[in-house]
């Protein structure tokens, strides 16, 4: 469990600690996070902007990805593709991400996105993230 406290302090660095983003779960090929929606995040018409949610998507699954490599090894992704379904209000987004393909070297994870008004959750997008497990010496 002390490779999961490392990851949860390690996912809210840089551009992701930027955007709010925080740890709300960690497991074995499970990562979920969560985002207090304020009005920077939002585009012009009131929603949380599309290029929020593709983030959020991406780098929680990616964390999903890191929790079964040891730390020898970065994750970085290869692939991803978002679907849309509606617009994100609210109060908070909560993205659950989970690996469905845990190859040793290519994994595939999947994140769920929901926007949190008044208790209630709503699914507004899904992504599937490719993502390639590299030894960490091998990017120096």
């Amino acid at each position: 469990m002390e490779r999961f406290e490392f990851l949860k302090k390690d996912y809210v660095q840089g551009f992701p600690a930027n955007c709010g983003f925080e740890v709300e779960r960690v497991d074995y090929g499970i990562f979920e996070s969560r985002l207090k929606i304020c009005s920077v995040h939002q585009q012009q018409d009131g929603f949380v902007h599309a290029g929020v949610i593709a983030t959020m998507a991406d780098h929680t699954a990616g964390y999903a990805a890191f929790t079964t490599v040891s730390d020898k090894y970065r994750i970085l992704t290869i692939e991803f593709k978002i679907n849309y379904f509606k617009p994100a209000v609210g109060e908070l987004m909560v993205c659950r991400s989970k690996v469905i393909n845990n190859g040793k070297k290519i994994k595939v994870s999947e994140s769920e996105v929901f926007s949190v008004s008044h208790g209630q959750e709503k699914l507004i997008s899904k992504a599937m993230v490719t993502l390639i497990a590299v030894p960490a010496d091998s990017l120096s």
